[in-house]
Order: structure tokens, then C-alpha cells, then sequence
């Protein structure tokens, strides 16, 4: 039943603690995360009319998407039982998003996101109608979806191997900046107004 139910998934098994490894990963991550700021912003488009959406980073790319898909495509194999595959299609990107809108609303006391009018959510960051989703999400990123990327970076590796440090350094650069602007935004709205005398 397992070789049934991920039919046509490959598994590209890179060293991941090797240069090609590391590159591998970086592309992946790339991917899905622009594949996640797309999905993110036709939703908002289909249910609030505005297509771009409130991004952490100033780039096109929702890293939540690419740490999540990573993670999957790395530990599910063909070999995986399918129970398995289904309990890691919905723990890792719910972790994933949890982990991400609690950090951010320490670090920048704001969410991004606010599941608390939804039901079934724990403290606004996550909700168990979206975590079905990714259920669904994921089983296509891993099913149909990944096997075309890995085809895809099959193509590109040559040239891949001469940019993908530049990319990676792209991301910290954009990772910084970020930080940057939404501390100060944190220290603008935290700062007391003097009272008129």
C-alpha cells in the first residue's frame, strides 16, 4: 500500500550536510516559500479582494511554506508508511506555523495572522481547519508537486551551483532588513507619549 499511495514520489537523497546538500536545500526552500507567498496571496485575494498581503520579509516569499515543505520532502520517502505520511503532513506544518506566529508576536508583540475567531485555534496561531488543510497541502506537495521540482533542479543544477550562495545571502540580507524594520515599528508604537503639561 505504501508504494501505491506515493506513486511517482522520488526521493533525492542528498548528504545533507555537503556544499550540493546545502545548495539542494536552498533551492527547495525557495521554491516552496515562493510557491507559499502566491498561495497566501490568492487566498487573501479570493476572500478580501486585495491580492497582496502584509509580508514579514520585503521579498516575494513566505519562509514558513519553505521550512515546512523541506522538512517534508526529507523525511517522507516512498517507503513511509502511509499513516506516518499523514501525521507528518499535519504536525509538521502546523508546528511550523506555530513556532512561527509565536516567535513573532514575542519578538514583535503583532500577529500576522489570527486564527482566534476561529474554531478549534490555540492562542490565534494555529486552528485545526487549517491544519486539515495542510494536511491536503502537503499531501500534494509531496505526491505530485515535488517530483516536478526535483525534475526541475535536475535541469537547473548546473547553473544553480553558481548562485545559490548569492541566494542564500539574499535571504539573510532580507531576513535582516526585515528584523530591522518591524523592531523599529515595535519601538515606535511602544514608546510613551509625554502628557501635555
Amino acid at each position: 500500500m505504501n508504494s501505491s499511495f506515493l506513486t511517482g514520489f522520488e526521493v533525492r537523497n542528498m548528504d545533507i550536510f555537503t556544499i550540493e546538500g546545502v545548495a539542494t536545500i536552498i533551492f527547495y526552500f525557495t521554491v516552496y516559500s515562493f510557491f507559499g507567498w502566491l498561495l497566501e496571496n490568492s487566498y487573501n485575494y479570493f476572500t478580501k479582494r486585495g491580492f497582496f498581503k502584509e509580508n514579514f520579509l520585503f521579498g516575494p516569499f513566505k519562509p514558513m511554506y519553505g521550512i515546512a515543505s523541506v522538512f517534508l520532502v526529507y523525511l517522507i520517502s516512498p517507503q513511509t508508511h502511509w499513516g506516518v505520511v499523514l501525521l507528518l503532513c499535519f504536525l509538521i506544518p502546523t508546528l511550523v506555523e506555530y513556532a512561527s506566529g509565536a516567535t513573532l508576536q514575542k519578538l514583535f508583540q503583532r500577529q500576522w495572522w489570527d486564527y482566534s475567531d476561529t474554531p478549534l485555534q490555540l492562542h490565534g496561531h494555529i486552528c485545526l481547519p487549517f491544519s486539515a488543510c495542510w494536511i491536503l497541502l502537503s499531501l500534494l506537495c509531496v505526491k505530485w508537486i515535488h517530483p516536478g521540482i526535483i525534475s526541475v533542479y535536475g535541469v537547473m543544477e548546473p547553473y544553480w551551483a553558481w548562485i545559490w550562495f548569492s541566494v542564500g545571502l539574499y535571504f539573510l540580507a532580507d531576513l535582516v532588513l526585515a528584523i530591522r524594520k518591524h523592531s523599529l515599528q515595535t519601538l515606535v508604537t511602544e514608546e510613551p507619549t509625554n502628557p501635555i503639561q
